[in-house]
C-alpha cells in the first residue's frame, strides 16, 4: 500500500542528539513535505522540537500544515494552525502532581544507589516534561560526545537502572529514553499510542505509515512502533535516514 506518512524519530535518526538538524536534513525534510505528511515522535519537550527543527525549515505555512510534532514520546500532539499562525496542542496526558512528585523521589533514589547520579551535570538531571519525566544520567545539557561515551560505557548500568524504577513505580511505563536518558509515563503510554493517535486523526491504516528510528530494537523506544505493525526502518544517524529520503524523493520526483 503507499505510503501517505512519514514518521521519525528525531536525536540520531534526524539529528545529533539535542542538536538542530542539518541544512540538508532541512531541505530533504521540506521535500518530503510536498508529497507526504511528516510525524515526529521523540522523547524531548515541544521547545525542543521547534529548536532543532521547526525553526531550521524553510517551510510555508501550508507545508507546516502536514506537519505532526509528537514531543514526550507521544503523550502530547502538536499541529500548525494557519489562520493564528502557531502550533496548537490537541491532546496532551498529563501526570498528575502526586506521580510527578513520587517520580522524582524514586528516580533519584535509584540512580543513586547504582551510582548513575552526576556530582556535576550539565544542568537538570531529572526534567518534569508535564506528561513525561526524564532522567538524563549527565543532566539535560550534556554535549552529545560526553553522551555518546557516557552510553557506550554505561548500557547495561542503564538498563539495571530502568528496572530498579519500573519494580517501583509499578503504575507508570517506565522506557528506555535517549541517549543518556530513561522516561517515565503514565502507563501505556509510548510511541505506539502516539501512532495509533495519530492514524485516527488523519484517517488512515498503519499500513499508510513508514517509521524511521534508531532504537528500533526489542526495549529501544521506537520498538513499540514496530511492535504494532508499522513498517519501519532502523538507522544509527542522521546521515543514514539523509540516504533513504533521497532514495524517497528520488522515487517521488
Amino acid at each position: 500500500m503507499p505510503k501517505r506518512v512519514i514518521a521519525f524519530d528525531l536525536d540520531d535518526t534526524l539529528a545529533i542528539t539535542k542538536s538542530p538538524i542539518s541544512d540538508r536534513m532541512g531541505e530533504l525534510l521540506s521535500g518530503l513535505l510536498e508529497h507526504y505528511d511528516v510525524c515526529i515522535i521523540s522523547g524531548g519537550k515541544f521547545e525542543q522540537f521547534k529548536k532543532q527543527v521547526v525553526d531550521r525549515l524553510e517551510a510555508p505555512a501550508h507545508k507546516l500544515n502536514r506537519m505532526h510534532l509528537m514531543p514526550t514520546c507521544g503523550t502530547r500532539y502538536y499541529r500548525y494552525d494557519e489562520l493564528a499562525k502557531e502550533w496548537k496542542i490537541q491532546y496532551a496526558e498529563d501526570l498528575s502532581a502526586d506521580q510527578k512528585a513520587e517520580i522524582l523521589k524514586v528516580v533519584e533514589q535509584s540512580a543513586r544507589e547504582v551510582h548513575l547520579w552526576a556530582e556535576k551535570p550539565y544542568g537538570e538531571i531529572i526534567e518534569d516534561r508535564g506528561s513525561q519525566v526524564t532522567y538524563s544520567a549527565l543532566g539535560q545539557q550534556a554535549p552529545a560526545e560526553e553522551k555518546y561515551a557516557w552510553a557506550k560505557d554505561n548500557e547495561q548500568e542503564k538498563q539495571v537502572l530502568r528496572q530498579l524504577i519500573a519494580e517501583r513505580l509499578p503504575d507508570l511505563e517506565v522506557r528506555l529514553g535517549g541517549t543518556t536518558s530513561v522516561d517515565i509515563t503514565r502507563i501505556g503510554i509510548d510511541k505506539a499510542y502516539g501512532m495509533r493517535k495519530l492514524i485516527e486523526a488523519l484517517g488512515i491504516s498503519k499500513d499508510e505509515i513508514l517509521f524511521l528510528g534508531d532504537k528500533l530494537n526489542e526495549g529501544g523506544n521506537d520498538y513499540p512502533v514496530k511492535a504494532m505493525g508499522i513498517d519501519s526502518i532502523a538507522v544509527e544517524r542522521w546521515e543514514d535516514t539523509a540516504l533513504v529520503l533521497e532514495g524517497i524523493l528520488g522515487v517521488t520526483e
